[in-house]
């Protein structure tokens, strides 16, 4: 008996002599289930129409197996990954720093920053980190994020509020949409 072998970089499924079960449960190429054969019954089958024997549930007793092509159930799968990648939506996170003693002229240039993200559709977060003696002074801070949501009041939504970690407070900001 001469079984076709093929040689498939790593290979998620065993296929052809390497099923190691004596019976397997076996699904014809149009999909149809035969029911319980002997392996090699299941090999004479699959080189009768030239393809290939593969392992779909090992675990199951006896085992799965279904005659196909495994080069396009390969290439078929790669294409249902490629396609799911391309629907995935990666959202940008920028990042904007201040100060608790920010000069007006530093504030403003953020400030634009923070805009050109918001109109560019990207999420912000705006951190304020607090060093040394500063942190006695945490209600500065507060007032600062407060004049930044009251400033873009009209074309902001947040996220996620102003909340204390560690030494600096951060807070979400996306456009309102």
């Amino acid at each position: 008996m001469e079984v076709i072998i093929r040689n498939y970089k790593n290979n998620k499924h065993r296929l052809n002599r390497d099923i190691k079960a004596k019976e397997v449960m076996l699904i014809d190429q149009d999909g149809t289930p035969v029911g319980v054969v002997d392996i090699i019954e299941a090999m004479k089958r699959a080189k009768a129409v030239s393809l290939d024997l593969v392992e779909i549930a090992p675990k199951a007793t006896p085992p799965v197996c279904k005659i196909l092509d495994y080069g396009k159930m390969i290439y078929n799968e790669q294409k249902k990954v490629a396609e799911a990648k391309k629907k995935q939506v990666k959202i940008d996170l920028k990042e904007v720093q201040f100060s608790p003693s920010i000069g007006i002229h530093d504030f403003n240039v953020k400030l634009n920053k923070v805009k050109e993200f918001i109109a560019a559709k990207q999420k912000v977060k705006i951190s304020l980190r607090f060093r040394g003696r500063e942190m006695a002074h945490k209600d500065l801070g507060f007032k600062i994020f407060e004049k930044i949501k009251e400033l873009l009041s009209d074309s902001i939504k947040v996220e996620k509020q102003p909340t204390m970690e560690g030494k600096q407070i951060t807070m979400i900001i996306s456009e309102n949409s």
